[in-house]
């Protein structure tokens, strides 16, 4: 038995050594513009059967309950909190947050995610063409594209709650423009996007198509001008976890010790 309780500590060191990796990445991006953060799940493996509950004994008596002893654990998944972080005022006008559901949609290069990615990140940017980018990596484009023309300033944009993109065209004109229309995406199952770093995800057979829709309606949350999305990440928790995480590895580390321990009595036993 001594060597079942070293394979099982092992497990358990191999899965809270993945735990800790993961809440270690967490507090890394504490103060990441829109990062979620990850949770660990973990389940039990197989058991060892040494009597079956409702077995019979010699006299005919049925057990009332069964002999198990378990194997291990392993990580069954991490999972994707998709809780929005806390809005922060920039009073820059291409900052964008979304106060709601969804993500804007951006375009990859063809080789990543089919070319096309969704992040909550709304810190844009006009490139030399005038579209609108998202100001990460190499800078992804807005989908749909919306263009902004040369000589338009900053001040002379306006971004509506429903993602209207409007300005003012040089020269004095006191009609606004309209550049074109943010659009929202929803997933049924956010938990099955794939994570590809700077905050972009890409669509899975387990996340489902991408529900396209203006912002405000059908269940997608608003655009909100001059405020970016916070991390969703609480350092205090991320911390308890990892402390938690730590004491569990150490006891994971003295079953090990114990389990050692117990076969050195075995193998001394030849001695007498």
């Amino acid at each position: 038995m001594a060597i079942q309780a070293l394979n099982s500590a092992a497990t358990g060191l191999r899965a809270l050594s993945t735990k800790i990796d993961i809440v270690a990445n967490n507090l890394a991006n504490a103060e990441t513009t829109a990062f979620k953060r990850s949770r660990v799940n973990f389940e039990d493996l197989m058991y060892l059967s040494i009597k079956q509950p409702g077995a019979q004994n010699a006299a005919g008596e049925i057990a009332p309950a069964g002999t198990f002893v378990g194997l291990g654990v392993r990580i069954s998944n991490t999972q994707l909190d998709t809780e929005p972080g806390s809005l922060e005022s920039t009073g820059r006008v291409l900052d964008v947050a979304i106060s709601g559901g969804g993500f804007f949609k951006v375009k990859l290069p063809a080789s990543v995610s089919d070319g096309e990615g969704f992040t909550r990140n709304g810190n844009f940017f006009v490139n030399r063409d005038g579209d609108l980018i998202v100001g990460m990596g190499d800078g992804y484009r807005l989908e749909p594209p919306i263009n902004i023309p040369a000589g338009v300033a900053n001040d002379q944009i306006n971004i509506s709650e429903d993602g209207t993109v409007s300005y003012l065209p040089p020269g004095g004109a006191t009609t606004p423009t309209v550049a074109g229309q943010i659009k929202l995406h929803n997933f049924i199952n956010p938990q099955g996007l794939n994570l590809l770093g700077g905050s972009i995800y890409g669509r899975t057979e387990g996340s489902g198509d991408p529900i396209e829709s203006t912002p405000g309606e059908d269940g997608a949350g608003k655009t909100l001008s001059t405020f970016l999305e916070g991390s969703n990440v609480d350092p205090v928790k991320e911390l308890v976890s990892l402390i938690k995480t730590q004491r569990s590895f150490e006891l994971n580390s003295q079953s090990i010790e114990s389990a050692d321990k117990a076969l050195q009595t075995i193998g001394n036993l030849r001695r007498f």
